[in-house]
């Protein structure tokens, strides 16, 4: 994969602003800060990140893939300002669990999400090479 950074643009914080990549695509549901049972350990925002990122990894992995694969990702968000109050917090979960940003990122906040105690719902698009 490579990142998109058309000359002359400000370079983004966080995400990049395309991608190239080639390779089998692996399409990962939004997932929500929940367990593996379907049940929330909390209703902290960075926590429900966390496990959401988690959860991510956990899809990617039945696949063979990891978040060296990831292309693009979208957070769904239901309060703008708790997420950029904690984005400090959230990148070092993301920086643990992802590694350093090399996808293309978009986040929306909305007015709510299908899990009454969800505060964030990633998916994730993820591709990988082509065979040697």
């Amino acid at each position: 994969m490579r990142g998109l950074h058309p000359d002359g643009w400000a370079r983004p914080s966080g995400y990049v602003n395309g991608v190239v990549a080639a390779g089998a695509t692996i399409f990962v549901a939004g997932q929500v800060g929940w367990n593996a049972r379907g049940e929330f350990e909390t209703d902290d925002l960075v926590g429900q990140v966390r496990q959401a990122l988690a959860n991510v990894k956990a899809v990617l992995a039945e696949a063979g893939a990891g978040p060296e694969n990831i292309a693009r990702m979208t957070w769904y968000l239901t309060d703008r300002r708790e997420y950029l109050a904690r984005r400090k917090e959230i990148g070092a979960v993301f920086r643990e669990l992802i590694g350093h940003y090399h996808a293309a990122m978009t986040a929306v906040e909305v007015s709510g999400l299908v899990e009454d105690r969800a505060k964030v719902e990633i998916e994730a698009t993820a591709v990988m090479p082509p065979p040697h």
